[in-house]
Parts: structure tokens; C-alpha cells; sequence
């Protein structure tokens, strides 16, 4: 992974609010193994203290990062996270610590 790539995840996660997302959408992917590691945004937005607008927002920085997916259903947003991303940033902080 190059150094722009890792930039661009780092600075969509140094946001607050926009990591309290991310990980709350984790946690959900985490524990939902009956719906494919899924998650419908309207049932997080209930845990945060954020309006609707700054989640959209939140959730574009997260796309265009590559840190997760959406899918519109309906009315709902449904979010998954890049697993295949999470791998590669976590061998690439592994390598880093064996330096």
C-alpha cells in the first residue's frame, strides 16, 4: 500500500467523531454474522450524538477513504467495512513494527 493511500485512510479517521463512527460501524459488522457483517446507519445514529447531515458527511469521508461500503435500501443506508482494507493497513502497521 503506498504512503497516499495510508495517508488518506489516517486523515478520514483522525476526525472524532467520523472514528466513533467507523468503529461503531466495526462493531456492528463484528457481531452481526447473520446479516453478512452489514449495518443500517439509522441504528447507530441512534448511539451518537451527531445530526443526519454531519453522519452523510462522515460517511463520504468513510467511502471515499475505502474504509467501508454502502448500499442504499430503500430508505436505509447500509454500511460494511472493508475487510480486505483493514487487512492490508494491519500488515503494513505490523511491518512497521518490525522495524
Amino acid at each position: 500500500m503506498d504512503t497516499k493511500k495510508m495517508a488518506k485512510i489516517f486523515k478520514a479517521l483522525s476526525n472524532e467523531n467520523r472514528l466513533e463512527l467507523y468503529l461503531k460501524i466495526a462493531e456492528a459488522h463484528e457481531a452481526s454474522f447473520e446479516t453478512g457483517g452489514e449495518c443500517c446507519i439509522a441504528d447507530i445514529m441512534v448511539c451518537l450524538n451527531i445530526g443526519a447531515p454531519t453522519i452523510s458527511h462522515h460517511i463520504k469521508e468513510l467511502v471515499n477513504a475505502e474504509l467501508i461500503f454502502t448500499e442504499k435500501r430503500g430508505k436505509f443506508l447500509v454500511c460494511r467495512v472493508n475487510e480486505q482494507l483493514v487487512t492490508e493497513v494491519s500488515k503494513m502497521l505490523a511491518l512497521q513494527n518490525s522495524l
